[in-house]
């Protein structure tokens, strides 16, 4: 009777009749008054959302004390109910640490055992056992059954301690406890996936983590496929980590899973590919991922719209959020956040994705409202939370955003992202010093590890360089000028990310490229520029977009111009307009930090208003290196262009006016009407039209005012040098007066606008 009871529950289960199943469950306990029996039925409740009867059911005759699979399900069903600490008293705060594979007593006998399909033993010297050995030895298989059920809920109990020291904000314990459910039981992958997704390890702790994990314990049917299924298990696991972690690794893996096993279109491999091409910047693609795993699923119901949006991962929608932010996509922004608003109203993400569009049209408080809002919902979201302190940057609110990524800091210890944030909100408010700290643990953590052999840089140009000879005094015009600041005290070196068995650890290259400015700021300009270069080259390296680097090589010819490298930095600006005008992708991502201050422009598109700034500021710098050249015919054509890109605007209109009022010969100090214009002088006050002090000038003033007069210093040698060498040539004064005043204006452009947003991927509220 048990078993043609025990047969029906099954059936009734299969088919979804839950009450059947616990009606016919009920009388297969009352009948036999098995343990085994009373944890069937207790998980009938458990999958039934009934945990107040699943609790009432293990309490009865000591369930919870004798078996361990009860009480793993008592404490898993307190956790449902949100009674954190009631879960860890029942589960107890001490970890089985002699589970952990450095104690093999009770796993050795499991590998024996892998495999249960074998009908005899044979001894070493020929003779195969008894019928009642053979007994025996069945019991002892049945025995290694049991024991590794026991192991495996040992391991999914220190998961469960994990997510109630969660809960507390408890994350070094909570770290450690996931980390010794994984290592007890390599198929405990809930606990591996809140090591990742929280971001807990840093990417060598990762990759630490996956080499010390047992596979070969992992037990088939056929002992043949053991090995296969570790190899199998392994690459998985590889997929999980983080894209700086060991992107040759990452590659690999996901060729093979793609190949071997034919999983190329499967959504969690297609979602690990789009990450990897995000944090490559390579955001249409990642976007052309992401669309296709969402357009892979039909429903009967017709309605294109509820298909693509609705019914799958979580995981997915915070990528794909992130690239459409990207892209500029804000009507398939807006239509995806609606029909989430309607289908899926309690969903953490369906606030995210409303936020997400409120930041792409600039409407910051509303944008914050819903940030706040998912992180509510979600407090472990690391898109809420970096889209939330992103709301208080764009605004420069730079203490309320540092404030919100410190938060980000706590909860996802293993991301560099936060700390990056922080730096660069640091270097904003020119607090060089504690911006260059979390900038270097920005990039250590992004890394992984530091070569102590190998260094980045050493604050000395290589012998090699073609270096034009650099008036000193012309290079400290503007910092003698500015107020004394706090100097960075640097370390001796920063060193090359080491690798591990022939494999690179990565790193984050826009990390390289914050502490290049930084050091740009504080006069240190040949370390400044190895930091661009080696930031370029690191990108270069790893398959990184080439027009998401535009910003730091303008960066780069800039530092080189003030070296008076002129030719050098013409190259690095010619390869700039090479790319911007190619049709490159998308460069944007978020905010990021120039030589100039802080920037929100960025190439969009070749039309774009945005990508139309870029290109004109490029312009702009270039005939100004023009201009140094002594190549005054060339820089008029560079400037002449600038002013035809940058016309529509309200800025560059001002320019191509002030150019035909000098051209008309309607006399006056171009300069002077430049900066009048402006609202702005060169001291450390600004000034109104009437020339009243109104305030003093902000760090990022400071620095377009010195780069201004800079830019008048050599104007000035230049025409000097004309006047002398054509007096008496007829000389069109006006039009001399009038190029002067293009170049003063277009300085100007090319300095505030230099660097486009390029931060967040990432660099954006969401993904890491």
């Amino acid at each position: 009777m048990d078993k043609y009871l025990r047969g029906w529950r099954q059936e009734a289960l299969n088919r979804g009749q839950n009450e059947a199943a616990i009606y016919i469950g009920d009388k297969v306990l009352a009948l036999s008054n098995d343990d085994k029996d009373a944890f069937w039925l207790a998980q009938v409740h458990f999958s039934n959302n009934n945990f107040a009867r699943a609790l009432a059911l293990l309490s009865r005759s000591g369930l919870i004390v004798r078996s361990t699979s009860c009480r793993y399900l008592a404490a898993h069903c307190y956790i449902k109910q949100g009674k954190y600490e009631l879960a860890l008293a029942t589960l107890g705060e001490q970890n089985p640490d002699h589970l952990l594979p450095s104690d093999h007593n009770s796993r050795r006998r499991l590998q024996h055992s892998n495999g249960t399909k074998t009908k005899h033993v044979t001894l070493r010297n020929g003779h195969t056992l008894s019928r009642k050995d053979r007994i025996e030895h069945s019991e002892e298989r049945e025995r290694d059954r049991e024991l590794e059920k026991d192991i495996k809920f040992e391991a999914a109990m220190c998961h469960l301690r994990g997510l109630c020291y969660s809960k507390r904000n408890a994350f070094d314990r909570a770290k450690e406890c996931f980390i010794k459910a994984i290592k007890i039981d390599v198929q405990c992958f809930e606990a591996f996936d809140q090591l990742m997704k929280n971001s807990l390890l840093k990417p060598n702790e990762e990759l630490k983590l996956l080499e010390e994990l047992d596979f070969e314990m992992i037990r088939t049917e056929d002992p043949a496929l053991a090995q296969e299924a570790a190899q199998f298990t392994k690459l998985l696991y590889t997929t999980r980590l983080s894209k700086y972690a060991s992107p040759a690794a990452l590659s690999d893996a996901t060729e093979t899973l793609s190949t071997h096993y034919n999983l190329s279109n499967n959504p969690d491999l297609l979602l690990s590919r789009a990450e990897t091409l995000y944090t490559q910047c390579r955001f249409q693609e990642a976007l052309a991922i992401t669309s296709s795993i969402l357009n892979s699923q039909t429903t009967p119901s017709g309605d294109d719209t509820t298909t693509t949006t609705l019914g799958h991962t979580p995981n997915l929608y915070p990528l794909h959020l992130a690239c459409l932010h990207e892209t500029s996509s804000h009507t398939t922004l807006f239509l995806l956040s609606h029909t989430l608003s309607q289908h899926a109203p309690h969903e953490p993400y369906t606030y995210l994705a409303i936020g997400t569009y409120y930041l792409s049209t600039h409407r910051i408080p509303e944008s914050r409202r819903f940030f706040s809002k998912a992180s509510l919902m979600d407090p472990h979201s690391a898109a809420a939370w970096i889209g939330f302190a992103h709301t208080f940057a764009a605004e420069g609110e730079h203490d309320q955003a540092i404030a919100a990524y410190s938060t980000a800091v706590r909860l996802f210890q293993g991301s560099h992202l936060p700390q990056l944030f922080i730096g660069m909100q640091h270097l904003a408010l020119n607090n060089m010093t504690t911006a260059w700290e979390h900038c270097v643990l920005a990039f250590q953590m992004s890394s992984g590890s530091l070569n102590p052999d190998q260094k980045l840089f050493s604050g000395e140009e290589d012998e090699d360089e073609n270096v034009e000879d650099v008036d000193e005094e012309e290079q400290a015009e503007y910092f003698n000028n500015e107020p004394q600041r706090s100097r960075v005290v640097l370390p001796p070196s920063i060193n090359y990310p080491a690798t591990s068995a022939g494999i690179g650890t990565g790193g984050d290259p826009l990390v390289l490229n914050e502490l290049a400015v930084i050091l740009y700021h504080q006069a240190n300009l040949p370390a400044a520029v190895q930091l661009f270069r080696q930031s370029l080259n690191l990108a270069s390296e790893l398959g990184w977009s080439p027009s998401a680097w535009v910003a730091t090589r303008a960066n780069l010819a800039h530092a080189l111009r003030r070296l008076n490298r002129y030719r050098e930095s013409l190259g690095e600006l010619d390869e700039c307009l090479r790319i911007c005008t190619g049709g490159g992708s998308n460069s944007g991502r978020g905010r990021t930090s120039s030589v100039s201050g802080p920037s929100t422009a960025g190439m969009t598109s070749a039309g774009g208003v945005e990508g139309r700034n870029l290109i004109g500021s490029l312009h702009s710098t270039r005939g100004l290196v023009l201009l140094s050249l002594e190549r005054a015919q060339d820089a008029v054509l560079a400037l002449h262009e600038a002013v035809r890109v940058l016309g529509g605007d309200a800025s560059g209109g001002g320019m191509a006016g002030t150019m035909t009022t000098r051209e008309m010969g309607m006399g006056g100090n171009a300069f002077a009407r430049t900066q009048q214009r402006l609202g702005k002088g060169y001291g450390k006050s600004r000034v109104n039209n009437e020339g009243v002090e109104v305030g003093p000038l902000t760090h990022e003033e400071r620095v377009s005012s010195g780069l201004d007069g800079q830019a008048e210093g050599m104007l000035d040698r230049v025409f000097r040098r004309d006047r002398n060498r054509e007096r008496g040539g007829g000389v069109n004064t006006n039009r001399n007066a009038s190029t002067r005043s293009a170049a003063t204006s277009s300085v100007t452009r090319a300095n505030a606008t230099q660097l486009g947003p390029r931060a967040t991927r990432r660099r954006d509220p969401f993904v890491e």
